[in-house]
């Protein structure tokens, strides 16, 4: 490893014998001068947008909304082609990035906002992994891995929370936008809370007096099309009851401009020591409210105004970066936990107003699907001392993150840990092309499997996405039109046996 990490480094770095990369800065007036050694192992920060699909981006064709910055990342690093989620929905698939497991093996689905955590305190995670290699670690937005261990009471401190997974620092949305309770929490405590106006919440009834969208539409600025009929926030009905809390609510159109100033703020505290920031931001997901900076900003109305105010937090993580002399050492990555939705439960002109803009590019299928549509998602990965800008074809889900950084960071992964990731170092630093998995799985949220290998891809009768085998040949048919599952059975058969045997290694 030692060997490797050296051609990775430019003239002058020297790799000392523990293993910690160094760079020496020698006196141009004393050269005999004793050499000043600084920690540079990379910064590596991942920004998780949610819902942005494959033609969301402007380096990914699209023309009604601008992205400028994104479109500069991908200008100066790699640009993935064929990368994927590992599922089409996001409690599965962010659970699979920081655990590099697959949400299905623990049943791991969408949760309600005060579902218990998934992640099991004192396992492995991609954080804790960073941690005991000497980053800070911090999570800023969006969670919605569950937290506490059932019956949340927010008006304490709640734990477990991102803290206990390995996180160092946490800025969070407890769940999603469109969910109760709507309030952040800051290292397990929601902030801003008033004690005498405690929060109550519950999925199953309704709690205290704040009024519904169901009785009383009236009162909505934002009507919703199907579900979200629940407590009133912000003019907005969510799902889930709460009551109480009203000096810690959110305001939509603030949401992206507070964690963005958490996220530059925890880079700027942590600019003299390497750290991990995972910043998954909300955006795009439902209820889509953008700023009045962004609000009318692009062509194809809401869902493209809040893909631009997207761009607009990408930009200030990188400036940030600039301005602190970090960018040339930091790892950045910006990616999707899932395709798109258009219609996700709000009548908010988003489908009215698309504009011709085409959400999952060439591919069928959205989120919550098994067709590519579904998982198949934008990735750029940058660290300019190092990764020559280029593209990338191959396929690559993003679950091999972990173990890529394990290897990266010379960390020794145990058996039982991580262990449905694949180290693609050398795949994301541009210096390989070729496959490196023999298959990829993909799920939904019900944990239904399809399983693609070469030029093909299977999604089997058992899932409820299908009444019959699905058989796709997609380097002839990306747009996956044309089933050949009765032509092509004994490749069917085979990609079945990939999706039985693993599911074998699940362990009650």
């Amino acid at each position: 490893m030692k060997n490797y990490i050296r051609t990775l480094l430019p003239t002058g770095k020297k790799l000392l014998t523990d293993g910690t990369i160094c760079l020496s800065l020698f006196s141009s007036v004393a050269v005999a001068q004793k050499a000043k050694t600084v920690d540079k192992r990379p910064n590596i920060v991942i920004i998780l947008a949610d819902d942005i699909g494959f033609g969301d981006f402007g380096c990914y064709g699209a023309t009604k909304v601008k992205t400028p910055n994104v479109d500069n990342l991908a200008r100066k690093g790699v640009q993935f082609s064929g990368a994927c989620a590992p599922a089409s929905t996001c409690t599965p698939s962010r659970y699979s990035l920081l655990t590099g497991e697959y949400a299905w093996r623990k049943n791991v689905g969408i949760l309600q906002g005060d579902a218990p955590i998934t992640i099991k305190p004192g396992s492995l995670t991609m954080p804790s992994m960073l941690q005991k290699q000497g980053y800070v670690t911090g999570c800023i937005g969006k969670w919605h891995l569950g937290l506490g261990n059932g019956n949340v009471d927010f008006n304490k401190e709640v734990r477990p929370s991102p803290n206990d997974v390995g996180f160092n620092y946490s800025f969070i949305l407890p769940a999603t936008g469109d969910r109760v309770p709507c309030v952040y929490l800051e290292n397990s405590r929601v902030v801003g809370l008033d004690p005498n106006d405690p929060i109550k919440v519950s999925y199953t009834q309704k709690v205290g007096n704040d009024p519904t969208g169901k009785e009383h539409p009236e009162l909505l600025k934002m009507k919703y099309s199907k579900g979200h009929d629940q407590t009133i926030v912000n003019g907005i009905s969510r799902i889930g009851y709460m009551t109480g809390g009203n000096s810690a609510r959110w305001k939509d159109e603030d949401l992206a401009e507070v964690i963005t100033g958490k996220a530059v703020d925890f880079i700027k505290e942590h600019a003299d020591k390497p750290f991990f920031l995972y910043f998954a931001t909300h955006d795009i997901h439902v209820p889509r409210v953008p700023s009045a900076r962004f609000r009318g900003s692009s062509q194809c109305g809401v869902r493209g105004d809040v893909i631009q105010q997207f761009d607009w937090s990408v930009g200030e993580v990188l400036n940030t970066l600039k301005a602190l002399h970090l960018d040339e050492n930091t790892i950045v990555i910006v990616t999707s936990d899932n395709g798109p939705i258009i219609d996700d439960g709000y009548a908010d002109g988003a489908v009215e107003n698309l504009n011709g803009h085409r959400a999952a590019g060439m591919f069928r299928g959205f989120k919550y699907s098994l067709y590519e549509g579904g998982t198949r998602v934008p990735f750029i990965i940058s660290w300019p001392k190092v990764i020559k800008p280029g593209t990338s074809d191959v396929p690559f889900p993003f679950i091999d993150l972990f173990a890529s950084f394990a290897e990266l960071s010379q960390y020794k992964l145990k058996s039982h840990e991580a262990i449905d990731s694949h180290d693609a170092l050398s795949i994301l630093l541009g210096k390989d092309h070729k496959p490196y998995r023999d298959y990829v799985l993909i799920q939904n949220n019900n944990g239904e499997l399809a399983v693609k290998k070469g030029d093909w891809k299977l999604i089997p009768v058992e899932s409820k996405t299908s009444k019959m085998d699905q058989l796709y040949n997609l380097k002839k048919d990306i747009g996956e039109t044309t089933n050949l599952a009765d032509q092509e059975k004994e490749e069917v058969e085979a990609l079945r046996k990939i999706i039985t045997d693993i599911k074998s290694t699940v362990k009650n």
